[in-house]
């Protein structure tokens, strides 16, 4: 992986914090990276090139009146105000190389100096278990802080743990093994292989960004909501909340227009075409 900076750009010291999306069900984790880089005034400083990230090319996501700027399957944005370093992923990942991608973007995060690592992501909620909608949408997330995957500052936000992470598991071993780049012969399994129910979340993007962070010596968490293909505007928005709160930013540096708390990615205004003609109604 190669990083690219924009002319006259460099990498600030004191934005040690990177989010990033894992690519999921619904596009929530992308979106929701949309809307921080779009509301935290955050300004692009280059990009990555990585051999097992698709081609893609398109313009400007966030302004009404693009400069000509191309976005890129791999962008990184700065927010100097609020501390944080984005990247945005824009095409998918090669076929069977999602672990080698990670680990390039881990080395990548290791080498810019990155102290914690917030991957937003979102899980398939044919595959909840429990619904509780007592509390609202619920956040789930994966800490890198304890062996069990706990964080008691997640507890405090009221956030659950994911229940289907199991370090003993073989999915989540095999997964660890590879990160570390230490997979014997005597380890059979691949996620090739027919896959049993609980190998489901460790075959997932966000697990194996949660492993080679974790493996990089990174402090890595995953937030995580579950939700279905279509309209995910609203599972973008919370999710974003989630990492403003988990972060600690202040309200001050992410403000919408209007009074609104959100500025909304121009683009968004294209995502389902055109309203309707209600004349034909």
């Amino acid at each position: 992986m190669e990083f690219v900076l924009e002319e006259g750009k460099h990498l600030s010291e004191s934005c040690s914090n990177l989010i990033l999306p894992a690519l999921s069900i619904g596009n929530v984790g992308q979106l929701a990276v949309d809307l921080l880089v779009s509301s935290t005034g955050a300004e692009t400083v280059g990009y990555l090139d990585d051999q097992f990230v698709l081609p893609c090319v398109g313009n400007d996501a966030y302004r009404p009146s693009p400069r000509g700027d191309l976005a890129l399957p791999l962008q990184a944005y700065e927010s100097s105000s609020s501390g944080l370093t984005l990247i945005q992923q824009r095409s998918p990942v090669v076929k069977g190389m999602m672990v080698e991608y990670a680990k390039n973007l881990a080395d990548f995060a290791a080498a810019s100096g990155n102290k914690h690592v917030v991957v937003l992501s979102a899980l398939d909620f044919g595959r909840l278990q429990r619904i509780d909608l007592s509390s609202g949408p619920q956040i789930y997330y994966l800490s890198s802080t304890s062996v069990d995957g706990t964080d008691d500052y997640c507890e405090q936000l009221g956030w659950k743990r994911l229940q289907e992470y199991n370090p003993a598991q073989r999915g989540w071993k095999y997964l660890s093994s590879l990160a570390e780049g230490d997979v014997g012969d005597e380890n059979n399994f691949t996620f090739e292989d027919d896959l049993e129910e609980e190998d489901y979340y460790p075959s997932l993007p966000f697990a194996a960004l949660f492993s080679c962070f974790k493996a990089r010596g990174l402090k890595v968490t995953c937030l995580l909501c579950y939700c279905s293909e279509g309209d995910n505007m609203a599972d973008a928005f919370n999710l974003a909340d989630a990492a403003c709160k988990f972060l600690r930013l202040n309200p001050d540096n992410v403000r919408g227009d209007d009074g609104e708390k959100w500025i909304v990615p121009f683009s968004w205004m294209t995502v389902y075409g055109p309203p309707p003609d209600m004349s034909m109604f």
